[in-house]
């Protein structure tokens, strides 16, 4: 979940550096240009407070309700055993399905009808769907009103249903995922048989949005030095992870305590029934993997063909899934450097990938000591510059611009890295940005307990983050800190997806993902017990759309039969 977790050159939803780890999420979207577009994830820190001092057993409640749909042992919420799946620190528990009968409160929200008017591009039409702010209580002067978009079966006699997508984040518009990509660049073969669908979840893009800065302060808080040297930056960090959190209850109070992915996968249930759908299908990309497993967990028995693409593992711990995706973007620099000394251009050399990385680190090092001019009005400082070259990192498509940018910022110029910067973090030219961070960071600290609650926390794990990645290794531990401060406590425990019961389930994972490491596809196929993993040997952040005729195939086939490619299917 890449706690911490829009850069479209490949397409990634992902949040930013100061997320990128500090929740428990990452992003992942099929862009046009790469056919895949978050999670991290976004941050990985939570997606999912935090029952300080209590060992006893805690009801899970995903969002201040889920109506009991899991329970988590509260000594295995961060640890756990290790199980038949690979990796460790992982929880015992599983999430409990909910009753399959609707209660009787929700019956108004499953049975309302969308009334659709055309919206943004050519044939997409948009409507507004009502669902309850707390599952626990509804009633209708509490309600939120959720976007939702879609663009019909181009052959209506041949028509399978509804086709719901989600790129990722947390935090990333699938509404706009839909209309720039998946509607239109999906294999045309789905397009022709299923209504493609796309909602907003609560808390983002036209989904009453969490607000929290203005683009003003945004702009000082993604420059916040995430490597602090002395005991003042470590002030200064936490003075603007404490403005974020002050800001977003200020601006969403109402919201933030129901933001959760259990949530949201509820959301789900009442927009399946409102279009008429008695099955659920769905692609989900990196933190969508989280949220279209976890609606198999609730509901097994409405679960129709799930695709979970760059899949995220939610039996992990927030510090275990911030140090793995770290590792995971460690594997992606390696393979990034690997490729760079091989070419004339690279601006790192030509000879040594060690000595490669030295030469980035000590530029990273440079910016850190005085930021770089700009041709923006801006200047590059080494959190930017952090946040520019990781963002790189999640599809090879996006290689190229990162060499030219670090070519010119060797020469003094970071007007390119800056550029990469506010692609990832979705800042507009006018300087306001989108709402991806803030939700990001919103709905992570719902879903799990911090990471670290201190930075003392945060310092003692130094030395395994460095390990884990010796030039992005400190950035991320400190991102990971982000959520000790956050005003509504975590409603989300590390826990198991099962989902007994549910239709065949194909869960996709990319070898070398930055995001999501591969492994948490692994540990998410043998957890679900109807999945089928599909492995795609490749670079970068999610598999469909991403040029793998293979993997294309084995996807499109799944979405139109149902069929499940042979066990050990591996993709190139």
């Amino acid at each position: 979940m890449g706690t911490s977790r829009l850069f479209r050159t490949a397409g990634t939803v992902v949040a930013a550096a100061a997320l990128l780890v500090s929740g428990c999420s990452s992003s992942g979207v099929p862009s046009p240009s790469s056919a895949a577009t978050a999670t991290a994830p976004g941050p990985p820190s939570p997606p999912p407070g935090s029952e300080h001092g209590r060992r006893d057993e805690v009801v899970w409640r995903g969002g201040n309700g889920d109506g009991g749909a899991g329970r988590v042992d509260a000594r295995a919420r961060e640890t756990g055993a290790r199980d038949e799946w690979p990796g460790a620190n992982r929880a015992t528990t599983a999430l409990r399905p909910l009753p399959p009968v609707v209660p009787a409160p929700l019956r108004g929200y499953y049975e309302q009808r969308l009334r659709w008017r055309p919206c943004g591009a050519s044939g997409f039409e948009c409507a507004t769907l009502r669902v309850p702010l707390d599952y626990e209580r509804p009633g209708a002067d509490r309600d939120v009103r959720l976007g939702v978009s879609r663009k019909r079966a181009t052959d209506g006699p041949r028509r399978l249903g509804s086709l719901l997508v989600n790129p990722g984040g947390p935090g990333g518009s699938a509404i706009g995922y839909l209309q720039t990509y998946a509607g239109i660049g999906y294999p045309r073969a789905v397009r022709a048989r299923y209504d493609m669908v796309a909602f907003d979840p609560r808390g983002v893009g036209r989904s009453e949005p969490v607000r929290c800065l203005t683009g003003r302060e945004m702009d000082a808080h993604v420059r916040t030095d995430q490597t602090p040297n002395d005991a003042a930056e470590k002030r200064s960090l936490v003075r603007a992870y404490q403005k974020l959190a002050r800001g977003c209850q200020r601006g969403s109070g109402r919201l933030l305590g129901h933001l959760s992915t259990t949530e949201a996968a509820r959301d789900m249930d009442v927009l399946r029934a409102a279009l008429g759908d008695r099955k659920l299908t769905y692609v989900g990309a990196s933190y969508g993997t989280f949220l279209g497993a976890t609606y198999a967990g609730l509901f097994p028995g409405r679960t129709g063909r799930l695709v979970l693409d760059a899949a995220m593992d939610p039996s992990l711990g927030a510090e275990q899934m911030n140090l793995e995706q770290t590792a995971g973007f460690e594997t992606a620099l390696t393979a990034f450097m690997t490729d760079c000394v091989r070419r004339a251009d690279c601006p790192l050399g030509t000879d040594d990938r060690a000595e490669a990385v030295s030469l980035l680190g000590d530029l990273l090092h440079r910016a850190d000591a005085r930021a770089l001019r700009t041709e923006e009005g801006r200047t590059l400082t080494e959190s930017l510059a952090t946040t520019a070259v990781m963002s790189a990192m999640y599809d090879e498509g996006a290689w190229p611009a990162l060499r030219t940018a670090l070519a010119e910022a060797i020469r003094g110029d970071g007007t390119e890295l800056l550029q990469l910067s506010d692609a990832f973090y979705e800042r507009s030219d006018n300087g306001t940005y989108s709402n991806l961070m803030v939700a990001n960071q919103a709905v992570n600290c719902l879903d799990l307990p911090p990471a670290f609650h201190s930075p003392a926390d945060a310092s003692q794990s130094l030395p395994a983050f460095r390990t884990a990645s010796p030039l992005f290794g400190e950035t991320l531990a400190w991102a990971a800190l982000s959520c000790a401060y956050w005003p509504v406590e975590a409603t989300g425990r590390p826990h198991r997806i099962e989902a007994r019961g549910a239709a065949p389930i194909l869960v996709v994972g990319t070898t070398r993902d930055p995001a999501t490491p591969y492994r948490w596809a692994r540990s998410l196929a043998a957890q679900l017990s109807s999945a089928r993993l599909l492995t795609y040997d490749g670079d970068g952040h999610t598999a469909y759309g991403r040029g793998s005729e293979c993997a294309d195939r084995t996807i499109t086939t799944y979405l139109l039969t149902g069929r499940l490619p042979a066990p050990d299917t591996t993709c190139t």
